[in-house]
């Protein structure tokens, strides 16, 4: 019986820290864009952009660092990647935005789709490089 407790008390409490990690991160989201669009007007969706592929270098280096056991505690992962990460990056309002963009801009919307994902893959690979070196 005690172990069932301790693992719903692990669950509940890694559940927690997603549900707290992804508020904390969708109000960074929020803030960035509004930050970033108050600078820019064009019709590139550079908020978005600039969130993502800042959201891929940062996965790639959480999940190096914190794949070592013996410097973080386990519940990090939760907190940071599936809760922080999770609401911090935009998926969904990137494949709008590609949606919405291509249908008045088609050429502007192929380029934001590719390069989103080649800029974040390499973000994802340079995060998980640093980690690596420290």
């Amino acid at each position: 019986m005690y172990q069932f407790r301790a693992k719903i008390g692990r669950l509940l409490t890694r559940s927690l820290l997603v549900l707290a990690g992804g508020a904390v991160g969708s109000l960074v989201r929020y803030l960035a864009a509004l930050g970033i669009n108050e600078h820019y007007d064009g019709r590139f969706p550079a908020a978005t952009f600039l969130i993502n592929v800042s959201g891929s270098f940062l996965i790639g280096l959480l999940l190096v660092l914190l794949d070592r056991e013996d410097l973080f505690h386990p519940n990090l992962r939760p907190l940071l990647v599936t809760g922080f990460l999770g609401g911090y990056t935009t998926f969904s309002t990137f494949e709008w935005e590609t949606f919405a963009l291509g249908r008045s801009m088609p050429p502007l919307a192929v380029f934001y789709a590719v390069s989103s994902v080649l800029l974040g893959w390499l973000a994802c690979w340079a995060g998980a490089f640093i980690a690596r070196k420290v």
